[in-house]
């Protein structure tokens, strides 16, 4: 039940921030690398005061600069990437590559996924796919190509998370490197005419809240998932949000988000374990 509820919350964190970057981009309120520099930041000193509340100061484990390279390159990938091509195609191609890189990764590693398994990745792509696919136009190639990066950088930061002993200290860690790489990345992009306060607003809650909060929560419970279900788990995050902006932009919703509402759940489902049935005991005679 534990692993479940910080799996469900770290997911609803993921479409939460969809939801802040897609409002302050498409919005015109922000930037796109001035938002990422915001986000990145503040969740860094969220992170840190959290940190310190704790007293964690002293653990060994804060995080190291190879999983903040995969959360930078992850994070400035994804922020040029949609400056080129539309949100849909985006999302199919960012978790396309999340779940290539983890499943391959997982396998390498001795995971063996049930046929069962497999069914249910292929379920719920299928669903991600119907949701994203039509009426989509061929991408630009280099947009293309930055959110499979992107989506690559994420599947390694998840796999990483894999081995975290304390998720905030590791996470606190890997945001404040992650900030800096991402700064000297985005800096000289940043654009201060298209800079208001409503958008640094929502930059700041999807740095503080939903990526700083929501990644710790990830952190905790990757220990618990296998590669391939962590893989499978994220396909529902366009799902999440889609509901979501129906409830909070009343957006229509459209059959087609409803069968692929219907697919992905039902790979989600199909994909959890079993629990085992317990031998009834029979009274000798």
């Amino acid at each position: 039940m534990r692993i479940a509820l910080l799996t469900t919350a770290a997911l609803i964190g993921f479409a939460a921030n969809s939801l802040l970057t897609r409002g302050a981009l498409g919005g015109g309120w922000l930037d796109a690398p001035t938002f990422t520099s915001i986000r990145l930041a503040t969740g860094a000193i969220t992170l840190a005061l959290l940190v310190r509340l704790r007293n964690a100061g002293g653990n060994p484990e804060r995080g190291s600069w190879s999983s903040a390279l995969a959360l930078a390159g992850y994070a400035v990938a994804f922020t040029l990437a949609y400056t080129r091509i539309g949100a849909g195609i985006g999302a199919l191609l960012l978790f396309g590559a999340v779940q290539v890189t983890m499943i391959v990764v997982g396998l390498t590693r001795g995971e063996r996924p049930l046929a069962r398994d497999w069914m249910a990745v292929v379920l719920a792509s299928a669903g991600l796919a119907w949701l994203t696919v039509p009426g989509a136009t061929a991408p630009n190639f280099l947009g293309a190509a930055l959110m499979l990066f992107a989506g690559a950088c994420w599947g390694f930061y998840s796999i990483a998370g894999r081995s975290s002993r304390n998720p905030l200290a590791t996470t606190s860690g890997n945001f404040w490197r992650a900030t800096v790489l991402g700064v000297l990345a985005l800096g000289l992009l940043v654009d201060p005419a298209a800079f208001t306060f409503r958008g640094a607003l929502m930059a700041t809650a999807s740095g503080a809240l939903a990526s700083g909060v929501g990644y710790t929560l990830w952190y905790a419970a990757l220990p618990s998932l296998a590669a391939w279900r962590a893989a499978l788990l994220q396909l529902s995050v366009p799902i999440i949000t889609a509901a979501a902006a129906t409830v909070l932009l009343a957006e229509s919703i459209s059959p087609r988000l409803m069968v692929a509402t219907v697919l992905v759940c039902g790979g989600v489902t199909l994909s959890l374990p079993r629990r085992r049935r317990r031998a009834v005991s029979r009274p000798r005679v």
